[in-house]
């Protein structure tokens, strides 16, 4: 790591500090009611007592695997629908249009009627988060396999490459940077409906914790939760980062 790269990371980490810093002095002058605004010490001391008696564990393990599976459905479908969709100028032409009707629809205006056709289940929460969470990755993959250097496919003719030849070793590693930028976006659009569902149907899970935490005025379990969440969407989009990194090692020998 450079130095300034090295300086930054201080500089983020400092900026942090001072906002807890500063929430630690807010609740210890009591300018907010400790009924709503617990110090930072009392939500890390609800953090450490949910952990221990297994409570929270089991809600990150649910929130994790309904943001999980919901992700994967949404990468599978996005990657497959965009590939066919980027590589085909026919399919952009007759697909799209439908496409571009469901895209705009907002996912709260989706929940109702997952929620009639599935009723409160696990079912309904992986609709909803497969639903929103695919447009990020099927719009990046589109937009990746259309970018492939024309160039690319005259040689891939000229050398008689198959058309699954084609898509395997040159538009998909081509697209490759813009499918992983959008899988990283929906990624962070999984977490977030996760917990919308957890809320609306009572499914085991941080959701859940939050609303009955925040039902019970149990203030330092309620921002337990909220900072767990926001742990748990840093850390998915560092493995992200990492994977990314990886998998596009190629690019740094250009």
């Amino acid at each position: 790591m450079s130095a300034t790269a090295m300086i930054w990371r201080i500089a983020s980490f400092a900026v942090a500090a001072g906002f807890v810093g500063l929430w630690q002095l807010i609740a210890n002058l009591k300018l907010v009611s400790p009924v709503f605004l617990p110090g930072p010490d009392r939500a890390w001391a609800a953090l450490m007592r949910g952990f221990a008696s297994g409570d929270l564990t089991s809600k990150l393990v649910g929130t994790l695997e309904h943001m999980a599976y919901g992700w994967l459905a949404a990468s599978i479908a996005g990657i497959a629908l965009g590939a066919l969709i980027g590589s085909s100028r026919l399919m952009r032409i007759y697909i799209a249009p439908s496409l571009e009707f469901l895209r705009p629809l907002p996912v709260s205006a989706i929940i109702p009627v997952a929620i009639a056709m599935l009723g409160l289940t696990e079912g309904m929460a992986l609709f909803v988060i497969a639903f929103g969470a695919i447009w990020p990755i099927m719009l990046a993959t589109i937009h990746g396999f259309a970018a492939v250097e024309p160039r690319l496919y005259e040689v891939a003719r000229a050398l008689q490459m198959s058309r699954t030849a084609v898509v395997f070793k040159i538009a998909l590693p081509s697209a490759l940077p813009d499918i992983l930028a959008g899988m990283r976006l929906s990624l962070t659009v999984a977490l977030i409906l996760s917990v919308v569902c957890e809320v609306l149907a009572g499914l085991d899970g941080l959701g859940h914790w939050v609303l009955l935490s925040a039902r019970a005025f149990r203030s330092a379990d309620l921002f337990a939760g909220v900072i767990l969440l926001g742990a748990t969407g840093y850390l998915t989009s560092v493995a992200m980062s990492l994977a990314e990194r990886r998998l596009l090692a190629w690019q740094s020998t250009r």
